[in-house]
């Protein structure tokens, strides 16, 4: 079946959605006070909307169920070839339907977040906003949501036939339910903490899922619908750019940044992960390569430091970009590229894989 047609209105009907949506979410905002005033660290210098993320969550569902619904696409999850994900408590497995229940948790998190702590204050001067716990185990109730159903890392091909004898794939069993938890809270949270430049996560996150949009269409297994969630989630990303690019009118909050991240930790689950390649347990930290590279150096650095992983400073790579001399716009178009450079490597290996 030729996927580029459906994958295509997917996602020209994900960023038509996000695009006109977008302007009455802004008006949302400010009303609900979902705002960013800004800091000594932020680049921006006006109070900005906030909740640009549920423009986002509602061009991706207004696409991907309604593509589902009416566009005579093929059922099937996952192929006969792969291995069949086992249910757990006797829940049937429906792993579609948990990575989009996981992401409507994930995103009422977030939108609470954006509604208490953008600006307000109290008494003490602390943020009112969900405490870091709240959203750790936010974050991971949706990973275990999506595992329950059978989104989940079942196990990885097996990169080294010849020296470990357990046939072409490694199975995690029970241990696979945590690690998929733990996959989802760490993905999640580099991405929000991405999220410092206009434009920047967005187009990141586009990047990164018509990557996984490819490898699941142009494997040697397709997978249909796992193209069609990279689809609507490639265009609900670029919907938003057009009133999130520099300068931006309206962020998309940690309600869009846990949305996109969910987004793209679940499309490595159930796609990358399982391409009949050797290096497919390597493929998603490929294609996520900038994002968690960062992540990785700022929590490593503010421990080494003394500091909380979770305490704000300008050490992440699009500060450091800045701090050189790069305006806003090659900051982020430096990242684009990089972002691109990682998720070419990975498409390479996906194509070297095709061969017999």
């Amino acid at each position: 079946m030729n996927l580029l047609g459906p994958m295509g209105y997917a996602a020209l009907l994900a960023s038509a959605v996000t695009i006109l949506l977008t302007p009455s979410v802004k008006k949302l905002a400010f009303r609900a006070k979902a705002i960013k005033i800004p800091r000594v660290r932020d680049v921006h210098s006006e109070v900005t909307a906030s909740w640009g993320g549920i423009a986002m969550v509602v061009g991706f569902f207004a696409a991907f169920v309604g593509l589902r619904l009416f566009g005579n696409l093929p059922s099937p999850i996952v192929s006969d070839t792969r291995p069949h994900v086992q249910p757990l408590f006797g829940i049937p497995t429906h792993p579609i339907l948990g990575i989009l229940l996981g992401a409507l948790i994930v995103s009422f998190i977030g939108a609470l977040d954006d509604l208490t702590t953008i600006g307000a204050k109290d008494v003490e001067g602390k943020s009112l906003g969900l405490s870091p716990k709240l959203q750790t185990l936010g974050l991971c109730f949706a990973g275990f949501v999506a595992a329950l159903f059978g989104a989940r890392i079942e196990g990885v091909t097996n990169p080294l036939p010849s020296l470990i004898h357990v046939g072409p794939y490694l199975s995690l069993g029970w241990f696979s339910v945590p690690l998929t938890m733990l996959w989802v809270f760490f993905a999640t949270k580099f991405f929000d903490f991405l999220d410092g430049l206009d434009g920047l996560a967005a187009g990141v996150s586009a990047i990164a899922a018509m990557t996984m949009g490819i490898m699941a269409a142009f494997s040697r297994n397709p997978e249909p619908t796992v193209a069609l969630l990279a689809a609507a989630t490639f265009g609900a990303a670029i919907g938003f750019l057009r009133h999130n690019y520099n300068p931006a009118s309206i962020f998309m909050g940690t309600v869009g940044s846990y949305f996109l991240g969910f987004m793209l930790s679940m499309l490595a689950v159930v796609g990358a992960f399982k391409v009949p390649v050797a290096a497919a347990v390597l493929l998603p930290l490929i294609v996520l390569g900038v994002p968690l590279l960062d992540a990785f150096y700022v929590i490593g650095r503010r421990v080494a430091q003394g500091k909380k992983p979770t305490e704000a400073d300008n050490t992440h790579i699009h500060h450091r970009l800045t701090e050189r001399g790069l305006t806003v716009k090659q900051a982020v178009w430096t990242i684009y590229g990089l972002t691109a450079l990682t998720c070419f490597i990975a498409l390479v290996l996906v194509w070297l894989g095709r061969k017999p």
